[in-house]
């Protein structure tokens, strides 16, 4: 059964393909390849939600303690009666928390198309409770599917300590037209394509031999923003375009 409630820390990185090889030669005694995907290379595609204020998009950019945001995400291809996961990302404190559910691409479309016109308990979901938060959220803030973020990824887990994961994201893509998950990872590049973004997740600290090797290696630790960086490209509204990330 897929985790479905994570707490942990981030640290994010910008970093070149050079390093990203030179890391993966560096790690290979401590880290293995997650087990998803083909030798844990798989790709991400995620609708995110926003509402016509922009509103979750500055929250996340005005840095405040507490925000959140909402996706539905597919791993790999798939079609609509593949397995999503509904998402809701919340931020305290630079600790991040993730509610998350399972369901079959197809009800998730159901779901968004009822737009409360029908009870929560009529759909086919892993968590209902966790669906139940979901709807809350969608509509105290109005959300509506935004746009689509893409990349390719390759997943690390420590040998010793399974709860220490890296993950390298390559070729960024965003659109906000064409919002159906099944349809791939096609888009806009919103990063250059040949910088990765780097992100380390941990329960309580970075080790020390970790942190030793990414210094070493001149890994530049910048916040990340996958969301607002695509905003910002894709936005009507005259967004400041940074490569300053956040969450």
């Amino acid at each position: 059964m897929a985790i479905e409630i994570f707490c942990r820390k981030e640290q994010k990185y910008l970093i070149s393909r050079l390093q990203y090889k030179r890391l993966i030669e560096e790690l290979s005694d401590c880290m293995r390849n997650d087990r998803n995907g083909d030798d844990g290379k798989y790709s991400v595609n995620s609708l995110y939600f926003e509402n016509k204020e922009k509103q979750i998009y500055f929250e996340t950019k005005n840095k405040l303690q507490y925000r959140q945001k909402l996706r539905l995400r597919v791993y790999g291809e798939t079609d609509s009666a593949g397995t999503a996961f509904f998402e809701v990302k919340q931020k305290h404190k630079n600790v991040v928390n993730k509610r998350r559910l399972t369901l079959p691409l197809a009800e998730a479309y159901r779901y968004l198309e009822k737009n409360g016109e029908q009870e929560l308990d009529q759909f086919n979901v892993s968590n209902p409770q966790v669906l139940k938060e979901i709807d809350y959220f969608r509509k105290y803030y109005q959300l509506q599917p935004e746009m689509i973020v893409s990349y390719d990824r390759h997943a690390l887990h420590g040998i010793d300590d399974p709860d220490l994961r890296l993950t390298f994201d390559f070729n960024l893509r965003c659109r906000n037209e064409d919002l159906r998950l099944e349809n791939g990872g096609y888009g806009d590049y919103f990063i250059d394509p040949n910088l990765v973004v780097l992100e380390v997740k941990v329960d309580h600290s970075v080790p020390l031999w970790l942190a030793r090797i990414l210094q070493r290696l001149d890994c530049e630790q910048r916040s990340a923003s996958k969301f607002c960086t695509s905003t910002e490209l894709l936005g009507d509204e005259k967004f400041s375009l940074e490569t300053e990330f956040k969450m």
